[in-house]
């Protein structure tokens, strides 16, 4: 007894012998019973696929750069109030300079 994966056999000219009478199922479990079933393969090397890319966007913008200003949270939690901006206050008739 063997074990591994296999595509399906060949491919019908005619789409519409793969889909099932709408009064046996729904749309979501017709598409459902496709993936899961006859393009289960298929399905999954799309989910490897993007997830190489997912990795490969996040190894790309991760790298180090210099000049890149970086955030520090010790000191958005140690901020007050009082240091976030300054009161001026300004006569009538005078601008701002």
């Amino acid at each position: 007894m063997g074990f591994g994966w296999g595509l399906g056999g060949p491919v019908t000219t005619d789409p519409a012998t793969a889909i099932p009478a709408l009064n046996e199922m729904s749309n979501t479990e017709a598409i459902g019973s496709l993936l899961y079933t006859k393009y289960a393969f298929l399905f999954q090397m799309a989910g490897l696929i993007l997830l190489v890319a997912m990795i490969g966007a996040i190894v790309l913008t991760h790298r180090a750069r210099p000049g890149v200003k970086k955030q520090n949270i010790n000191d958005q939690v140690r901020r007050r109030r009082g240091d976030a901006y300054d009161i001026v206050k300004v006569k009538p008739g005078q601008g701002l300079g």
